[in-house]
């Protein structure tokens, strides 16, 4: 079989396995967020928390409660690292430097995972479980809840009560996370995924390209649990340095893909989850064809780029293979690259820095759309809603009459918080990258000169500012300057759109519902979803072009 083929049949199995569960999983988170009965661990949580879960909460209460539970898991995460080299099951490994720590806790707590440490060589098991992997159900969990605050605000009429958060978020880890990480960890364990506490173990009998002899310390811990929600909740930081690179983590082509379904699987559902809490299970059918539509376009553009590139030995190889693994050739890292960057998970089973010039440039354009497409675990819905808003209201210029979506009239406020969501994560990507490259620190980090040296440095921007975490392999971020500022740009990115999203929930469900005309702008239809792709690679475009024309595009064209 030709590795082209193998790309397109496992491209296939994997939008079958999504379109199995989207009915199914989509009712079923909307049945979770409608319920008015707690579970009996609910009702524990919310007693341990002292939370009233039936008390209804307008937007600026829910987004406090958001910031405060934010702010108490980035500070209990950093305290956790800087006392690691006294708690048990650390492993021997001293404390994490105030700045690592730092950028660390950000990163989980933002749903972000970006790495600037090895993990085998750095967490030891209390951090990586009672840390990393807890806010790995948290911080996911906490994108869901804004998404279905949103969802309310556009559901909801003559009232500015949105649901409450806490409700919202602990039944989004009981009811959703866990079960389906649960499953989703023994399925791994069963194809070879490692599950225990071991310690550090010598290794040896390897060649060290001079004579055989030469050893490694490995060391085990619980990472198919770990594993597992790092790709359901989209969050993406790996247990080992080579991430879902690394056979403890990832070990067969079967893994590979069951991995990518589960990053996928919750953001894609979430369109149905939307559908039905709105009333209308065909607008949630337009989301996802727009999401899907971009998803699909970018996978085919990364695997022509990566199996037509120039040159000999690449097409005798039948590819770009450099720094992908052998275990899954070019077709599946290509649809794992995409998916990846697409949703704001950040795993990784290949190198970015090695795809070719233009594939390099599809990841980055992957997180410059605001991953949206399906987007993280409730990041993507909220901000691909925030997208409709905007085509909506470019509709609405285009016919001259006052735009509206899903009944609700977008006016001058709503346009503008629509307007400061989208320019948020532009402005942080572009500011810090500009900033770094005229500072002396980005020379001694950069392994690589010119456009690709260029890029690294606008991927990892991209990548902390759009709480992704997936680096392009060829940056060292591990330093003051890096870890300082990539960890404000996680925050930023994450909790300054968090404001404008609830504050337009909270607008919305204040409006009463405008009645269907005959100019009304029938948005579960085929027409609205081109709409809104055009514009969504416009916007982009126009705002990220000039710095793609500096890295990724300019190396490209040269290669």
């Amino acid at each position: 079989m030709s590795p082209v083929l193998a790309g397109v049949l496992q491209l296939l199995a994997l939008m079958a396995a999504l379109a199995l569960v989207y009915v199914p999983l989509g009712n079923y988170m909307a049945k979770v967020f409608s319920s008015d009965k707690h579970w009996r661990v609910e009702k524990w949580i919310y007693r341990g928390i002292g939370a009233n879960p039936d008390t209804e909460m307008r937007w600026p209460a829910y987004l406090r409660g958001v910031l405060a539970f934010s702010a108490v898991g980035v500070l209990f995460l950093y305290l956790l690292q800087r006392v690691q080299g006294v708690l048990p099951g650390s492993l021997g490994f001293s404390s994490i430097e105030p700045a690592q720590a730092f950028n660390t806790a950000a990163s989980f707590v933002t749903n972000t995972n970006w790495q600037s440490y090895y993990g085998e060589q750095a967490m030891g098991h209390v951090v990586q479980t009672a840390g990393l992997a807890v806010q790995n159900f948290v911080s996911a969990a906490v994108g869901i809840a804004v998404a279905v605050a949103l969802v309310r605000g556009f559901a909801r009429s003559r009232t500015g009560e949105l649901g409450n958060f806490w409700s919202d978020l602990v039944r989004g880890v009981t009811r959703i996370l866990v079960p389906g990480a649960a499953i989703a960890a023994v399925v791994l364990v069963a194809c070879g995924v490692i599950q225990n506490f071991s310690g550090i173990h010598e290794v040896g009998q390897f060649f060290n390209g001079h004579s055989m002899g030469a050893s490694q310390q490995w060391n085990g811990g619980a990472v198919a649990s770990q594993e597992a929600i790092k790709e359901l909740g989209t969050n993406g930081g790996g247990y080992f340095n080579a991430n879902s690179a690394h056979p403890f983590e990832n070990p067969t082509p079967f893994t590979n893909l069951f991995e990518i379904f589960l990053l996928l699987v919750i953001p894609f559902s979430l369109t149905r989850t939307f559908g039905v809490m709105v009333g209308s299970v065909k607008q949630g059918y337009a989301i996802l064809a727009t999401m899907a539509t971009i998803w699909v376009g970018f996978v085919a553009l990364m695997m022509w780029t990566e199996f037509s590139h120039h040159g000999p030995a690449l097409q005798i190889a039948g590819g770009a293979l450099e720094g992908k693994e052998v275990r899954f050739g070019v077709g599946a890292s290509s649809i794992f690259a995409v998916s990846t960057t697409l949703t704001s998970t950040g795993a990784v089973d290949s190198f970015h820095s090695s795809f070719t010039g233009l594939g390099g440039g599809i990841t980055m354009l992957g997180m410059m759309l605001g991953e949206i497409a399906p987007g993280g675990t409730g990041s993507g819905l909220y901000g691909i809603l925030i997208m409709a808003v905007i085509a909506v209201f470019i509709a609405g210029l285009m016919v001259g009459r006052t735009p509206e979506y899903l009944g609700k009239k977008i006016g001058t406020r709503e346009i503008k918080l629509a307007a400061c969501y989208i320019l948020i994560t532009p402005a942080l990507v572009l500011i810090f990258t500009s900033v770094s490259m005229a500072l002396p620190t980005p020379p001694h980090s950069m392994l690589n000169s010119g456009a690709h040296g260029f890029s690294e440095v606008l991927y990892a921007f991209t990548s902390a500012s759009n709480n992704n975490g997936s680096a392009f392999a060829g940056l060292n971020a591990n330093t003051d300057w890096f870890n300082t500022m990539t960890g404000l740009a996680m925050m930023l990115g994450r909790f300054l759109p968090m404001v404008f999203v609830l504050a337009l929930a909270g607008s919305l469900a204040e409006q009463k519902p405008v009645p269907v005309t005959a100019g009304t702008l029938r948005t579960e239809k085929p027409l609205f979803t081109g709409l809104l792709v055009g514009a969504i690679l416009i916007i982009t475009g126009l705002t990220y072009f000039p710095a793609l024309a500096l890295g990724p595009l300019a190396e490209g064209l040269a290669s």
